[in-house]
């Protein structure tokens, strides 16, 4: 297996974020560190902050890991890329709970049944479909019995989403994943869905920001910019 982009992500390495928010500001209204935390924050709902093993595949620079230390401390973190740039990017941060390996994008480093938790963010999209359901079987392994993966993609349904997923230079030519095939890749590996979230409705400016709060209500609705699944291995 070999994940797209590789190459440019070691390109983009020292540069990923300013890169990332120069791309989404204008629509979204925001920058990339606010999507790398509302991610995170997403699990309060169903994570308590308590000692469990967190494996993060396809960490890229470690942003998201800052956020784990804020808003669950006591999570242990291990995170690996295909990227040797982005690796090295997110070791500089010398994080209290995180460490960062390189991964050869065939097999995920670890033993079977390994972490509580497995966060996949924006990585499928990234690898080629042929491959999709190596990825998959290959969380199910390290996860333990009752862990939980959380897998969030971008909405192929959502027009903005395709806009800004075409015009950024790190995407393209990639292939969006609609709900559908990520449901069918879990099931086939075994996972028990448990939910299936859609989210990020609204750009985050002006008038927008007053309708935010009614994303919680809209969850449901298969056109929000994102979506993610929480599945459990029985």
């Amino acid at each position: 297996m070999k994940e797209r982009k590789e190459q440019n992500f070691d390109v983009f390495a020292e540069t990923y974020r300013e890169a990332h928010t120069q791309s989404i500001k204008y629509i979204s209204g925001t920058d990339s560190y606010y999507f790398a935390e509302y991610k995170v924050k997403e699990l309060q709902a169903f994570e308590e902050n308590r000692n469990l093993t967190v494996l993060d595949l396809g960490c890229g620079d470690g942003v998201t890991e800052i956020f784990f230390e804020k808003h669950f401390p006591q999570f242990k973190i291990q995170g690996i890329d295909v990227s040797v740039k982005s690796i090295e990017e997110a070791q500089k941060k010398q994080l209290r709970n995180a460490s960062f390996q390189l991964y050869d994008g065939q097999q995920i480093p670890y033993g079977k049944e390994s972490f509580d938790i497995v966060f996949v963010a924006g990585v499928l999209h990234h690898i080629e479909a042929a491959d999709h359901q190596k990825v998959v079987n290959e969380i199910f392994r390290v996860l333990k019995p009752g862990g939980r993966l959380y897998l969030f993609e971008h909405n192929p349904l959502n027009p903005l989403t395709r806009y800004l997923v075409n015009t950024c230079e790190f995407d393209e030519g990639v292939k969006l994943l609609y709900s559908k095939e990520c449901k069918k890749l879990l099931s086939k590996s075994g996972f028990r869905i448990k939910n299936l979230i859609y989210t990020i409705f609204f750009p985050r400016k002006r008038f927008f920001n007053l309708m935010i709060p009614m994303e919680k209500y809209l969850r449901n609705i298969p056109i929000g910019g994102q979506y993610y699944f929480r599945a459990v291995k029985d």
